[in-house]
């Protein structure tokens, strides 16, 4: 049977690059003793106080169709709070809610770039961002993101390249993989690229309220000189510990949601009423286990960097927010796939830095994500592996 030009173009772009963590998955079930530091989630469950607010709703008969745009009430609380965050008016016109920061990327992407256009997105990145991209039909375009840069784009690394194809620049931050935080700025000069070369910015903020002591965190939607042509992503998955509920937005001009939204209702038409209405409170209350996940992934961290530069050759990208963290394992003679695979054998679960971008061919990524005994026997097992590694090199 014939299929799609999507297929073809999302090919290759699935599980492949969560190889290590599946097999890892696969060894626990079967008795291994193994410490798992691939994916990121939460490392509290989500807020007993969000969970009783969604079944009071579901009891409350809150469980029909949604406005296609997201509930009113949740869309006004996202206004209030952007309002005040940003520094900007923010009305419920300027929102649209969706299952997920996947989702509302995967629409935005779709509104914004088509088959020959080209959007332009830093390397590392995030694992899903190519497909979301490649979905819409439009090329990636890596832009390098270096480690003697902070791995924070830098606007002649953009500018380079910059064609009449481009369409939009999509930028984490703070970023997933690698925690580092675009600074003022920084997005002043992305900013002044995308003016002149009349580009939409997309902004994945997830990480916002992850940010460690001594970061500062800054969005392009707060600058009134871009506000025609921002658009921000996020959800609570992060900031709230709540990944399986699934509940994002997107915020942006006006014009552009309305000419959005019959895209969104032709893939969801609203998220669940009872969803939103936990979403609310969560917006509106902040969240209560942001501040504790903060500290606890920013200790990590710190122990991260300590541990390794001290005993071993393993050097560490420190990160400024976020749930992970970065590990050059130059030193060890192989490259990020063939250490993480041969840490494995010595009972370290890790993600291949390439999974986010051939730049990180040599680097593996972390999760801050597991308890702090459990961090400490991961430390234990990879310092010891790096140096049995160093002396083979030797």
């Amino acid at each position: 049977m014939r299929l799609t030009a999507i297929t073809e173009r999302l090919a290759g772009l699935g599980g492949g690059k969560w190889e290590v963590h599946l097999k890892a998955r696969q060894m626990a079930a079967a008795g291994a003793d193994l410490v798992e530091m691939t994916i990121g989630e939460p490392d509290v469950p989500t807020p007993p106080e969000l969970i009783e607010a969604a079944a009071q709703a579901m009891h409350a008969g809150r469980t029909g169709y949604s406005d296609g745009r997201g509930e009113a009430h949740l869309r006004a609380a996202l206004a209030d709070c952007y309002s005040t965050s940003r520094g900007r008016k923010f009305g419920p016109e300027n929102i649209l809610c969706f299952p997920g920061t996947q989702t509302a990327l995967y629409a935005v992407l779709q509104g914004v770039a088509e088959p020959g256009t080209e959007v332009l997105a830093g390397d590392p990145m995030y694992a899903t961002y190519e497909g979301v991209i490649r979905a819409s039909g439009a090329e990636m375009v890596p832009v390098p993101l270096r480690p003697e840069a902070g791995f924070r784009m830098q606007a002649s690394d953009l500018a380079a390249r910059i064609t009449p194809r481009s369409r939009a620049i999509l930028l984490t931050t703070p970023h997933n993989p690698t925690g580092a935080i675009l600074t003022a700025h920084d997005l002043r000069e992305i900013g002044e690229l995308a003016v002149q070369h009349g580009l939409w910015i997309i902004s994945d903020e997830v990480y916002e309220h992850l940010v460690f002591d001594g970061a500062e965190f800054v969005s392009p939607l707060s600058d009134p000189a871009l506000a025609d042509r921002v658009i921000a992503v996020s959800s609570i998955s992060k900031s709230h510990a709540a990944p399986g509920f699934r509940s994002g937005w997107a915020v942006g001009p006006a014009d552009f949601c309305s000419a959005l939204l019959p895209v969104s209702e032709t893939m969801l038409f609203g998220n669940q009423p009872f969803i939103a209405d936990m979403t609310e409170k969560a917006v509106r209350e902040g969240s209560s286990v942001a501040p504790g996940m903060t500290s606890r992934f920013a200790a990590r961290a710190a122990l991260l960097v300590q541990r390794l530069h001290g005993e071993t050759g393993l050097r560490v990208h420190r990160p400024e927010a976020g749930m992970f963290a970065l590990v050059d394992v130059s030193a060890t003679g192989m490259d990020g796939d063939a250490y993480a695979w041969d840490l494995l054998d010595s009972g370290v679960a890790v993600m291949p830095g390439s999974a986010f971008g051939e730049s990180l061919k040599h680097w593996v990524r972390v999760a801050l994500t597991i308890d702090d005994e459990s961090f400490a026997t991961a430390l234990d097992r990879i310092v010891a592996h790096a140096n049995r590694k160093s002396r083979s090199v030797a």
